[in-house]
């Protein structure tokens, strides 16, 4: 199981679920700076139609390509079905940003084979390892 560091520095594409339109809110700014720093972002909304210059799924199972990270800005009673969605699309990890906390996405990522991160910031993670892809 690779810790938080790992799973990020491996990582170059990131699906975050729940992304937002609302610069105010952290599930803007978060993905925002982390694309910044080099990751491509995949934002997954049901909502919006482009987002940080990317189009939009509206859940991981939509995306196309593989993805090596699932990034979750949703509340954690919505957690399960986003790990459930990311072991169907085959993603080798979620993380469940800060605040957010599952034991049942916790069981299910687990018993499927997944990194899994909780209740942790990707862009504090970012910072404190200084990683970058740019």
């Amino acid at each position: 199981m690779r810790d938080a560091q790992q799973l990020l520095a491996d990582a170059r594409v990131i699906a975050v679920v729940g992304a937002s339109r609302d610069p105010r809110k952290a599930a803007h700014s978060v993905p925002l700076q982390i694309q910044r720093h080099g990751w491509r972002i995949i934002p997954v909304n049901p909502h919006a139609d482009e987002l940080f210059g990317e189009p939009v799924y509206r859940s991981v199972a939509e995306i196309p390509f593989p993805v090596d990270l699932v990034n979750v800005f949703r509340p954690a009673h919505d957690a399960p079905d986003v790990v459930r969605d990311a072991i169907a699309a085959g993603a080798p990890a979620v993380w469940l940003q800060l605040g957010i906390v599952s034991d049942e996405a916790r069981k299910l990522a687990t018993d499927a084979g997944l990194d899994y991160v909780e209740n942790r910031c990707i862009a504090v993670e970012r910072a404190v390892g200084n990683l970058s892809r740019a």
